[in-house]
C-alpha cells in the first residue's frame, strides 16, 4: 500500500494537479492531505472540490480555519487580510462548513497525521528545530507522523537506543551538533529513508502550493508501507500560469 502523503495546497490548481499526476505514476493507492486546502492563490474551490471528490482523510490548517469562519482579521497584515477575505467569498457554504468540521489531528493505519503540531496542534506553531519537534515526538502514539504548515521538508527522529545517532539507507544532511539538541532527537532534510523498529519519526513533507526551501517545485512524500520507505518527491508545474491567475484575482 503506498501513500500520497499532501500538505499546503494553498488554493495552486497546477500545482495540485501536477502532484496528483506524479502519485499515479509512482503507483499511489491512498491519499491523505495535512491541511491548508486554501489561501494565497487563486483556485481555492477547484482545489477544495478535488479534494473533497477523494474522499481522502484529511486534517485542518491554519488558512483553512481562517477561511471557513467569520473571525476578525484585525491582527493580520492587509494583504493576508485581503486573501482571506477574497477566499471565503470563492467558497460556498457548504465548502467552509466542510473545512471548520475537520479534525486537527488524524491517526490513518499505523501513522498520524497534523497541520502543525501534535503538542498544541490548534495554535498552529512551527517546528523548525529539535527542541520544538522533541515536544510533538514526546507525544506521538505512532511510529511515524506526517505534519506541513512550515513548507520545509524535514525529518526528525526520536532513537533513544543510539543517543540519537540516525543512520539512514540514503544520504540526509543531519545537524550532529549533540550539545545544542534535546536528548535522542536529531533532524535533517531528506531524500529517501527507511523506518527503522525503536524510532519515531515526525516528518515534514514540504508544501505543493507553496514551497519555502528554495526549490521552486512542488513537495509531496510517497509513503510505501509494505517496503517502510518515505521518499520525497519533487514535481513541476506551471508557475506562470499560477502566477497569471493570482494578479488576475488582484490577492497581490
Amino acid at each position: 500500500m503506498k501513500y500520497a502523503i499532501i500538505a499546503d495546497i494553498h488554493a495552486n490548481l497546477e500545482a495540485l494537479q501536477a502532484v496528483l499526476r506524479d502519485a499515479a505514476e509512482q503507483g499511489c493507492t491512498h491519499h491523505v492531505f495535512l491541511g491548508d486546502f486554501v489561501g494565497y492563490c487563486a483556485d481555492p474551490k477547484a482545489c477544495l472540490d478535488i479534494v473533497r471528490g477523494m474522499n481522502a482523510p484529511c486534517v485542518k490548517g491554519n488558512c483553512d480555519e481562517y477561511c471557513a469562519t467569520d473571525f476578525a482579521l484585525d491582527d493580520f497584515n492587509p494583504k493576508a487580510a485581503k486573501m482571506v477575505e477574497w477566499t471565503r467569498q470563492q467558497l460556498t457554504e457548504n465548502d467552509r462548513r466542510w473545512l471548520h468540521a475537520l479534525e486537527y489531528v488524524r491517526t490513518v493505519e499505523d501513522f498520524t497525521i497534523v497541520h502543525a503540531t501534535l503538542e498544541a496542534p490548534e495554535k498552529w506553531e512551527y517546528v523548525f528545530d529539535k527542541f520544538t519537534a522533541a515536544s510533538s515526538l514526546s507525544r506521538q502514539a505512532t511510529q511515524v507522523c506526517f505534519f506541513g504548515h512550515t513548507h520545509v521538508p524535514v525529518a526528525f527522529i526520536h532513537d533513544p537506543s543510539e543517543l540519537g545517532q540516525v543512520t539512514f539507507r540514503t544520504p540526509i544532511r543531519v545537524d550532529v551538533n549533540a550539545s545544542s539538541a534535546p536528548s535522542h532527537v536529531r533532524g535533517g532534510t531528506y531524500s529517501k529513508f527507511k523506518i527503522e523498529t525503536g524510532k519515531k519519526y515526525f516528518v515534514n513533507v514540504g508544501s505543493v502550493g507553496q514551497p519555502r526551501d528554495n526549490n521552486p517545485k512542488s513537495a509531496y512524500v510517497v509513503y510505501d508501507m509494505e517496503k517502510g520507505t518515505i521518499e520525497l518527491r519533487r514535481c513541476a508545474y506551471d508557475i506562470a500560469e499560477t502566477q497569471r491567475k493570482i494578479r488576475e484575482a488582484g490577492i497581490r
